[in-house]
């Protein structure tokens, strides 16, 4: 794209966001960086309709940086169960804390420090100082990546490093250049919002786009096309038994996951990546009397690039005190408390009726 050509977008799509763009989030109403910041980190691949619940959720219990970084992990865990990609609250709980220590409970207001932080990459850090602070920085979120691909006809692969920097430098040079007070925060937003509505990944409505004069993907005939990635994780599928183990007053034994990996750091029930270990784990259970044993209905749960398929078997009864390590005896009013991950959630709130 020439340098003519790309002159004025920024407030085409200025003017644009200010009357066809999103402007009812509670995220918009504020400048509060901390509050930026949770709403950034929770759409983070997750959709708007479902981080309402949970961002107000998170501000009614931790109303600023202070009182999350105070909250213990569990806590923390627990109001995001749900939500998915753990490693998110994982790092916000961080990410809080050295908010408090590092900086004094202040959020840096530029996005050169803000990127230093845990789980702040370089988008979300544009996002929130372009947000909080006008700062004069770009953004390039999924949304905004598909817009500005197809606005330049960057045809470029994106699985190289080098092009990535070359797609943030064109970035650059289509930011407003005056009236950044104002400018800056209604700019981003308009480029999330013409790729949350307008510039979709298929079927996209060109012909209500501000942009699409100036589009070199529409002139070329297939916006459909951009972005070019062409390196892609491959799928993966695992097996895990799933062993519900659930005493006598009817509270289950949860076991905090390893600090790494799937559901890492979250209680869950005791997991066997194979058939073999489940069996010599639950056998002397199964075989203890007053206690019962069930293969329940196995389920596919499936991540962003990988499927669980997940075999559940159901132990009831007198069980030991302890008959695991790192873990303990929790009944049904203690899951919200812990952070279970939702497949566990939703299969031990399933089997609970057998109780009785």
């Amino acid at each position: 794209m020439t340098k003519l050509r790309g002159e004025g977008i920024a407030e085409l799509v200025i003017a644009w966001q200010e009357s066809h763009g999103r402007n009812h989030l509670p995220w918009q109403q504020t400048r509060d960086p901390y509050k930026v910041w949770l709403s950034e980190i929770m759409l983070q691949q997750t959709q708007v309709a479902t981080v309402l619940e949970y961002y107000a959720r998170f501000l009614a219990r931790f109303p600023d940086v202070a009182a999350l970084a105070q909250a213990s992990q569990d806590e923390v865990m627990g109001l995001w169960s749900g939500l998915g990609y753990y490693t998110r609250a994982r790092n916000l709980h961080r990410c809080a804390q050295q908010v408090v220590v590092k900086h004094g409970g202040v959020f840096p207001q530029t996005a050169e420090i803000l990127v230093t932080l845990p789980g702040i990459g370089r988008s979300t850090a544009g996002a929130i100082a372009a947000f909080c602070f006008s700062q004069r920085v770009p953004i390039l979120d999924a949304n905004v990546r598909r817009v500005l691909t197809r606005l330049l006809g960057f045809e470029n692969d994106l699985a190289s490093v080098r092009n990535e920097r070359l797609l943030w430098s064109e970035a650059d040079t289509l930011l407003p250049n005056k009236n950044l007070a104002t400018a800056m925060p209604r700019y981003t937003q308009g480029l999330m919002d013409l790729g949350a509505s307008v510039c979709t990944p298929r079927s996209p409505a060109c012909g209500i786009c501000p942009l699409v004069s100036r589009c070199e993907a529409f002139e070329r005939g297939h916006p459909e096309r951009y972005p070019v990635k062409t390196r892609k994780l491959a799928r993966r599928s695992e097996s895990w038994q799933l062993v519900i183990l659930r005493d006598a007053v009817g509270k289950v034994w949860l076991q905090r996951r390893p600090s790494s990996g799937i559901w890492a750091g979250m209680y869950c029930v005791p997991v066997f990546a194979d058939m073999g270990s489940a069996q010599t784990f639950i056998a002397p259970l199964c075989a203890a009397p007053g206690v019962s044993c069930s293969d329940l209905q196995p389920f596919l749960h499936v991540l962003t690039h990988r499927d669980l398929h997940l075999h559940p078997i159901l132990i009831s009864g007198e069980l030991p005190s302890e008959p695991g390590e790192d873990g303990a005896w929790l009944g049904a009013d203690d899951w919200p408390s812990v952070g279970l991950p939702a497949p566990i959630r939703k299969l031990l709130d399933s089997t609970q009726p057998q109780l009785w």
